[in-house]
């Protein structure tokens, strides 16, 4: 369930799902992605070169509210009211019906819970049914063999890789480019039952 959509380009402040709701950025929430993108971990696992200092922060947060080919929430879990990481689109261009899409859960004790697949089912009914986007696409780390799971658990298909397109430690390690469009999406939810990822029963 959406609501509230003002301004815009912002999307619907709130997105109900099953125990989790993504709530439309605040300026509070930059503190905990701060947090998580100081551990050097995380940050690998996502793609991120450097730490956020308070004025990148500040920035980012800024760009965010102002870009309008940017849509970004917290994800809150529904029983604590607890912000356990941030999801967005990114890169959305409505003329070709398409967007990036992003999702981390920056809690660790928080991680394997299905709040990441909840997340990410409640972001896609937002391109798809929402926007009526065509096309949603994401960038995942190549040895991030969770996370290549996790899209692909969600529907996303593999569509080529960017040889060399980052470097750890040195080394430097493929990207690996998937998406889903929307007949995918509502052929993966035809054959689960869902008429929606916001009214879907049951959590991942």
């Amino acid at each position: 369930m959406m609501s509230g959509k003002t301004p815009a380009h912002l999307g619907p402040r709130f997105i109900m799902g099953n125990g989790v709701t993504l709530r439309r950025l605040e300026r509070d929430d930059v503190d905990h992605v701060r947090r998580w993108m100081d551990d050097p971990e995380m940050r690998t696992l996502v793609g991120a070169t450097n730490a956020m200092s308070e004025d990148e922060a500040e920035k980012w947060f800024e760009t965010i509210e102002t870009d309008p080919s940017r849509m970004w929430y917290a994800i809150v879990i529904d029983e604590d009211d607890s912000v356990v990481g941030e999801a967005g689109l990114l890169r959305l261009v409505p003329e070709w019906r398409t967007t990036d899409m992003t999702i981390i859960v920056g809690e660790r004790s928080q991680w394997r819970k299905g709040y990441g697949s909840e997340a990410g089912r409640l972001l896609l009914d937002l391109a798809f049914n929402y926007l009526g986007l065509h096309r949603v696409a994401i960038g995942v780390v190549g040895f991030n063999e969770a996370a290549l799971a996790f899209w692909k658990k969600l529907g996303f298909t593999k569509e080529g890789v960017q040889r060399d397109g980052y470097v750890h430690d040195g080394a430097f390690h493929d990207f690996v480019m998937m998406s889903i469009l929307e007949d995918d999406w509502r052929a993966g939810q035809a054959g689960s039952g869902q008429a929606g990822a916001g009214d879907a029963e049951g959590a991942a």
